[in-house]
């Protein structure tokens, strides 16, 4: 019988070293729930993009629709409980086995694939706000509820929802040129419009500080989400918390460190080192600790902010 578990253990610890110290945060239960989301996440991400745990490149040389077919295919017989063969979909099917997680979000995570391999235009700000549901905001709905947070309390999905956009928009703006590299590129028509640049021309070197003044853009509005989503806290046990927190901290940091670093922060893929992520768990641990009083639900109204469908 193939080690689901243990192959999800495997793949977080070589794809994500944020995420493998945000996780040791939670009890074991939510631990390895989320590493048995986390396991597929990964799989489906790294079948879409040819790479090997986020990385490099792989040896499948389909096309691209053809992966996206497989995604679909083997992410729809987990959901109905049907054998697949393979470790991550069975942690999929296990995940939504134990949690009673909707159907609907594992979808919208596979969408936001073929957002990606259809190269759908980013008009306005909206568009890459749905993008970023698409693929992490809906995470973040899914995570919320490996950590027992029910399907019905939308108040508290909508602010687990924040921060996985808070994520995505500080991986945007930390990997802006990187995916142009990939014909890749989220930052908005009337963004770059507003700064005399183009969709053909935004990611040249000439070009990088009036990129930076995007980037800012895009950090700023990755703390709003963030800030957010902090009030849904109070709905999680005080390890869950500590988690998201720690997770927040060290996600937020990233997004920080390539805004303050101006253009030559575009020269350089940004990350946090290991005493930055430390001294993030440490810092969480002082917030979860006064989360009920700093940020009591329901909150106050997220006027503004992208609200994902009920």
């Amino acid at each position: 019988m193939t080690d689901v578990l243990g192959h999800a253990r495997a793949a977080i610890a070589r794809g994500s070293k944020s995420f493998a110290m945000a996780s040791q945060l939670f009890d074991p239960v939510t631990r390895d729930r989320a590493m048995l989301l986390y396991a597929w996440c990964r799989h489906t991400d790294d079948v879409i993009d040819g790479q090997v745990l986020g990385e490099g490149r792989n040896d499948d040389t389909r096309p691209p629709a053809e992966r996206l077919a497989e995604v679909e295919r083997l992410t729809e017989m987990a959901l109905a409980g049907q054998p697949t063969g393979d470790p991550a979909y069975e942690a999929l099917a296990r995940v939504v086995r134990e949690t009673g997680m909707p159907a609907r979000y594992p979808r919208d995570l596979v969408h936001g694939f073929r957002i990606d391999m259809e190269e759908r235009p980013f008009r306005t700000f909206d568009d890459t706000l749905a993008y970023c549901y698409h693929v992490a905001g809906c995470v973040g709905v899914m995570m919320a509820i490996v950590m027992g947070v029910s399907p019905d309390d939308k108040a508290t999905l909508d602010r687990a929802c924040d921060l996985g956009i808070a994520f995505q928009l500080n991986n945007i703006a930390r990997d802006v040129v990187e995916d142009a590299m990939m014909r890749r590129r989220y930052i908005p028509d009337d963004w770059l419009a507003s700064v005399g640049l183009t969709p053909a021309n935004f990611a040249f070197p000439p070009n990088r500080r009036q990129l930076a003044r995007l980037v800012t853009r895009l950090v700023d509005a990755a703390e709003g989400y963030e800030s957010s989503a902090r009030f849904g806290t109070s709905a999680l046990s005080w390890r869950a918390a500590w988690a998201v927190l720690a997770a927040a901290r060290i996600y937020g940091g990233i997004g920080r460190k390539v805004r303050d670093g101006g253009a030559e922060a575009l020269e350089s893929r940004m990350r946090t080192t290991k005493p930055e992520k430390l001294a993030a768990v440490v810092a969480a641990l002082t917030e979860t600790l006064a989360r009920k009083r700093r940020w009591p639900l329901p909150g106050p109204a997220r006027s503004g902010l992208w609200t994902m469908a009920a």
